[in-house]
């Protein structure tokens, strides 16, 4: 076999972890040609060149009573992984590991064991919950490729090379299309305040956001006439579900098929469910109000778990509240209406929030994440690493 011949083996849970490491495979192929992927993939990573050993479908489960009624699929993909592992005809010289920390960091543990060096890429979020798994994380994975800017101090002190790549969002944060150019596209009115709607991507968000939405909606058209609202459709979401339940509210909302980055550039003011939307919007500098609302057990159990002072990314960057959070029973129409008119009417508190979000992009950095995680790679990869450990 070519000594400069290097085969990773590559573990990608779900949809976010396929996107990654199909960007991850595409820049190594221009950076270096002698890294072959093979894993666990899906069709974006295949298409970028990645031998499929299982699909990432099979372990994209969410739920404690989901994955205990898939626990037989999922213990046939940890046993396939371990063989390849240790095949004696088809050596791994790398692993890498993206995200899904319940499921990759158990395998981080079999490949240490074989004496694999280990790329584990997304940092698991230790700064919220469960910070003790820093010691296992560091006695198992070689280098963390961390994609918030905060992440390293975690892992200060620990034999452990953590560094920040930048975040994925930064390569994709752009648009070409002017605010002007959008509304004009969807006919809304250039006197009136155009208001964001992101309520999220999963249909339990949208069950439990929308309708306050909505109704925070019908509150600011009375203060606004003309008012007009853009909501992003998610890819897999229900449109004609969608769109019943914005005609049945009476308000001028347009559901956008353009990039959500597109439809926040043309936003005065936005109203987003808590996650990576909120970063996305922060990115393009567009002022916001974050909500949560889940069921009231949801909330109940992850307020024990999650110790953070923050629920909002933007906030969690900034180490401070830059955009105010609305949770649970505090996310009602009212106080959302009356953020967004706080950030619409307020001059000097529009242009406070506006420098924030500023500052926030600066301090995530510069693109090129996926080039950055393939040095990291490319440095386990080199002759030499591969004593047992």
């Amino acid at each position: 076999m070519d000594e400069t011949f290097k085969r990773v083996l590559v573990i990608a849970g779900e949809a976010s972890g396929d996107i990654l490491g199909a960007n991850m495979i595409k820049a190594a192929a221009r950076l270096d040609p002698s890294l072959h992927f093979y894993g666990v993939a899906g069709p974006r990573m295949k298409a970028a060149g990645c031998s499929v050993l299982r699909s990432s479908s099979e372990l994209a489960v969410m739920g404690l009573v989901e994955v205990v009624r898939h626990l037989p699929r999922i213990w046939s993909v940890y046993r396939d992984i371990k063989r390849a592992l240790h095949s004696s005809t088809a050596r791994t010289d790398v692993v890498v590991l993206i995200d899904s920390p319940d499921f990759n960091l158990r395998i981080a543990k079999l490949a240490r064991k074989a004496g694999i060096p280990v790329l584990y890429y997304v940092s698991p979020q230790v700064w919220a919950w469960r910070r003790g798994r820093v010691h296992a994380i560091a006695r198992d994975v070689d280098k963390l490729a961390a994609i918030l800017p905060f992440e390293p101090e975690y892992y200060a002190g620990l034999d452990i090379d953590v560094r920040y790549v930048g975040h994925p969002l930064l390569d994709e944060a752009k648009t070409e299309t002017s605010a002007a150019e959008v509304r004009a596209t969807y006919d809304l009115s250039r006197a009136a305040p155009v208001i964001g709607l992101l309520p999220g991507s999963r249909a339990n968000e949208i069950h439990y956001s929308l309708p306050v939405m909505l109704e925070a909606g019908q509150l600011l058209a009375q203060r606004y006439p003309g008012v007009g609202f853009l909501l992003p459709v998610a890819a897999g979401l229900d449109r004609t579900q969608l769109n019943a339940s914005v005609t049945g509210s009476g308000l001028n909302v347009k559901l956008v098929d353009d990039t959500i980055y597109d439809a926040v550039t043309a936003c005065d003011a936005v109203i987003a469910v808590s996650g990576t939307v909120t970063l996305q919007t922060a990115l393009m500098q567009t002022p916001m109000v974050i909500i949560y609302r889940g069921s009231a057990l949801t909330y109940a159990i992850g307020k024990r778990l999650v110790s953070i002072s923050h629920f909002g990314l933007p906030n969690i960057v900034a180490g401070r509240t830059v955009v105010k959070e609305l949770l649970q029973q505090e996310a009602n129409a009212a106080a959302i209406a009356a953020e967004i008119q706080r950030i619409l009417d307020d001059a000097p508190y529009r242009k406070e929030m506006l420098a924030n979000l500023e500052g926030i992009r600066v301090r995530m950095g510069t693109p090129g994440c996926a080039e950055r995680v393939v040095r990291m790679l490319q440095e386990l990869s080199q002759k030499g690493n591969f004593e047992e450990r």
